[in-house]
């Protein structure tokens, strides 16, 4: 089974630090964390150890201009 909760918005650059604390401030807990996807609040089961990926693009279009992306992957097992 897969479920997929997807949620996107256009956000200043405070609210998106903020919405980043958030999930790290659930990540620093013990047991499972509360991750606030849009209007709906997603519970997960994370380990002591999870996997951790980042990665940035840079890319230019004559049609769309510029364009800057940070990608941010957090995966693991459930408890």
């Amino acid at each position: 089974m897969s479920e997929k909760t997807l949620h996107e918005a256009k956000v200043s650059r405070e609210e998106a630090a903020d919405l980043l604390e958030g999930i790290a401030e659930q990540l620093r807990g013990e047991g499972d964390a509360d991750i606030d996807v849009g209007n709906k609040t997603v519970t997960l089961s994370p380990r002591k150890k999870i996997g951790y990926e980042i990665g940035t693009r840079e890319s230019s279009s004559v049609l769309r201009g510029n364009r800057e992306t940070v990608s941010i992957k957090l995966d693991w097992k459930p408890k």
